[in-house]
């Protein structure tokens, strides 16, 4: 499986963007996909995560209630819609595959990478 994240930008806060993660190749064997998030000097943390096959998600409880994630199992693709930004939301935020988790060593495939800057 490839992931290749979009969607990042800047946006000021209270604003809304909509991240997207393609998967291509052997996405048959994708059971759970997820987002996480890298803030300048921190560590990677998770964000949200989905089974992808039933679409029960899961959420960080930095975000719950603000950020929504989705998936279209025909086109492939993850969503994750972010309302209500705040500064502190401000990272790179990287999709992957793997398992319906929380725990970043429960994934396998990672994407590159989309940057997600909120200005105060």
């Amino acid at each position: 499986v490839q992931l290749q994240a979009s969607g990042g930008g800047l946006v000021q806060a209270g604003g809304s963007l909509r991240l997207s993660c393609a998967a291509s190749g052997r996405t048959g064997s994708i059971y759970g996909m997820g987002w996480f998030r890298q803030a300048p000097g921190k560590e990677r943390e998770f964000v949200a995560t989905i089974w992808w096959s039933v679409g029960t998600s899961s959420y960080a409880d930095s975000v719950k209630g603000r950020f929504t994630i989705s998936r279209d199992n025909v086109r492939n693709t993850m969503y994750l819609q972010m309302n209500g930004l705040k500064p502190e939301d401000t990272a790179i935020y990287y999709c992957a595959a793997g398992g319906y988790s929380i725990k970043i060593s429960d994934y396998h495939t990672w994407g590159q990478g989309t940057l997600v800057t909120v200005s105060s």
